[in-house]
C-alpha cells in the first residue's frame, strides 16, 4: 500500500481588495462579497493585510471562518505562504483585505499581492468624480508591472449615468466589476481607533452584510468571481527548524472582553502550540481570576470601560495580589493603561484602577501613534505594532525602547516591574516563540486556587 502523498502545492481563486486609499469601503465590501458567497454555500477564507484587530473581527463573522493577519515584515514571508497554502487546501475563494492606500508602507498591500500573484479588485469610492476615476485606476495599473488590477468597483455610485461615465473612461483590460450605491445601510459604524468591535454590534453587522450581499448579487459579482482563473499557492518548503519552546503545564490568564479584545488569533495559536493551557477571564464582569501560573492582558479599550473596570475591587485586588507574588503579567497598550495607578477616560473622567506601575493614562484626542516596531525584552527581540490615541505620564524610566521598523528615533517605552512586562506595543508572539516561552515562565509557582479577600494596604503596596 503506498505512503500518501504529502501536498506541496494548493490552487483556489483568490482575489486582493485594494484601494487608493484609506476610507474608500474595502471591509465594507469585502465582507459583503465574503457574505455573498458564504450564501450560495461556498467556503470563503479571508485574511487581513497588516497588523489590524477590529476589521478581521467583522470579517470573520461575515465569513463564518477565522481571519488571520498577513504582514510580510510582522510576520514574515514563510508564516504568510503556509497561511495561504492551507486556506487553498480547503476554500472555493480566497479574499484579501489591504491595507490604506495600495502602494502604502513599506511592505505595502502592493508588495504582499506581487509576491503570491493575487489579482487586485480597486475599490474606490467615486463620489464627486467620474471620468476622473478611470484616471486613478489606471495610474494605479501602471505604476509598477508586477502587479495586475482586475477590475473596479464603484462604491457610492450616484446614479446609472454616473456609472456609465466611468465605465466608458476605464482602460479596455480594466473592467467596472460593480457599481455600489450610496447607502447608509451598507456603511460599518466607527469609533476613534476604527471600526466598532464585531461582538458589540453582532446584529446590526447581520443586516449590513447581508444588504451588502444583495447589491452585490444584483452586479453578478458571484458568478464572476468564481470563474477567476486559480492561484497556486505552493506550501512552504520544509526546512530544520528548532524544537517548539515549551510551556507544557503552564497555565495562562488571557484577558478578553470588551475592553480587552485586540488579539492574534496567531498569538493564542502559537500559546497552545508551546503546550500551555489557556484561561480567559473578564476583566470586566469576573470578580476572581482564574487559577493561572501567568497573565497576558491584551489591548482594546480600556478608556471606553474604565468606570466597569474601577468597580470591579474583587478583580482588583486578586490582580494585584497576582502581581505581588512575582507572576508573570504581560500588558500591551490597553492592559498597560489597566496597569496604571489611574486612566482618564474618553469623557474626561479620571478612575483609579490596578496602580501595578506607576502613572497615569490619558486620552489625547485625535493624535496618536501607530507603525511597525520591535521590542527589544531581556528575553529577545520580539516584532509588533503600535496604535493608540491616549499616553502614560508619570511612569517609571523604562528598561528599554522598542526600536522603530524604519527611523533612528526611539519607539515605545518597556516597562518592568516584578514580574510585569508592559508596553503599548502589540506583540506577535510567532516572530519570536522563545522570547514568549521565557517572559511566561520567568517567575511563578504552578497555578493554584487564589484566595480571594481584598488586600491590605500593605499587601496592594506589594
Amino acid at each position: 500500500m503506498k505512503e500518501p502523498v504529502e501536498r506541496t502545492s494548493a490552487a483556489c481563486p483568490a482575489l486582493f481588495i485594494a484601494a487608493p486609499a484609506s476610507g474608500q469601503g474595502k471591509t465594507t465590501l469585502t465582507a459583503a462579497l465574503a457574505r455573498l458567497l458564504r450564501n450560495r454555500g461556498k467556503v470563503v477564507r479571508v485574511f487581513k493585510t497588516g497588523p489590524d484587530y477590529l476589521d478581521p473581527q467583522i470579517l470573520a463573522q461575515a465569513s463564518g471562518r477565522p481571519v488571520d493577519q498577513l504582514d510580510l515584515w510582522m510576520a514574515g514571508e514563510t508564516y504568510c505562504r503556509q497561511r495561504f497554502f492551507e486556506a487553498a487546501c480547503e476554500a472555493d475563494l480566497i479574499l484579501v483585505e489591504g491595507a490604506m492606500g495600495l502602494f502604502d508602507g513599506e511592505p505595502s498591500s502592493a508588495d504582499l499581492a506581487a509576491l503570491f500573484g493575487l489579482p487586485l479588485v480597486i475599490v474606490m469610492d467615486v463620489k464627486g468624480m467620474a471620468q476622473t476615476a478611470a484616471a486613478l485606476v489606471a495610474g494605479l495599473a501602471g505604476f509598477r508591472d508586477d502587479i495586475r488590477i482586475a477590475g473596479l468597483i464603484a462604491n457610492a455610485c450616484a446614479s446609472q449615468r454616473h456609472r456609465e461615465l466611468i465605465e466608458s473612461a476605464l482602460p479596455a483590460e480594466i473592467p467596472l466589476l460593480a457599481a455600489v450605491a450610496r447607502d447608509g445601510a451598507l456603511t460599518l459604524p466607527e469609533r476613534h481607533l476604527g471600526l466598532v468591535q464585531a461582538d458589540e454590534i453582532r446584529a446590526e453587522l447581520e443586516l449590513r452584510f447581508e444588504a451588502g450581499a444583495r447589491a452585490l448579487d444584483a452586479e453578478g459579482l458571484a458568478e464572476a468571481l468564481l470563474q477567476l482563473p486559480p492561484v497556486t499557492f505552493e506550501a512552504p518548503r520544509q526546512a530544520a527548524e528548532p524544537p517548539m519552546p515549551s510551556l507544557q503545564g503552564r497555565v495562562i490568564g488571557v484577558a478578553r472582553d470588551a475592553a480587552f479584545s485586540f488579539i492574534y488569533q496567531a498569538n493564542l495559536d502559537l500559546l497552545e502550540r508551546m503546550g500551555a493551557t489557556l484561561r480567559f477571564f473578564s476583566p470586566l464582569a469576573d470578580r476572581h481570576l482564574p487559577p493561572c501560573d501567568a497573565l497576558w492582558l491584551p489591548g482594546g479599550y480600556p478608556e471606553l470601560h474604565a468606570a466597569r473596570l474601577a468597580a470591579n475591587v474583587s478583580m482588583r485586588d486578586e490582580l494585584r495580589r497576582f502581581f505581588a507574588a512575582d507572576k508573570p503579567i504581560l500588558a500591551e497598550c490597553g492592559g498597560l493603561l489597566y496597569c496604571l495607578e489611574s486612566l482618564t477616560d474618553i469623557d474626561g473622567e479620571t478612575h483609579t484602577l490596578l496602580g501595578l506601575l506607576p502613572g497615569h493614562g490619558a486620552m489625547r484626542g485625535r493624535r496618536g501613534c501607530q507603525g511597525m516596531q520591535t521590542a527589544e525584552l531581556p528575553e529577545g527581540p520580539v516584532r509588533g505594532h503600535a496604535h493608540h490615541r491616549s499616553m502614560a505620564e508619570g511612569t517609571p524610566a523604562p528598561i528599554a525602547f522598542c526600536r522603530r521598523q524604519r527611523h533612528p528615533a526611539p519607539g515605545e517605552a518597556i516597562y518592568r516591574q516584578r514580574g510585569l512586562t508592559a508596553s503599548y506595543l502589540h506583540l506577535f508572539f510567532p516572530d519570536n516563540p522563545g522570547a514568549l516561552a521565557r517572559l511566561f515562565t520567568a517567575s511563578g509557582q504552578p497555578a493554584s486556587a487564589l484566595e480571594t479577600h481584598s488586600l491590605t494596604p500593605e499587601e496592594s503596596q506589594g
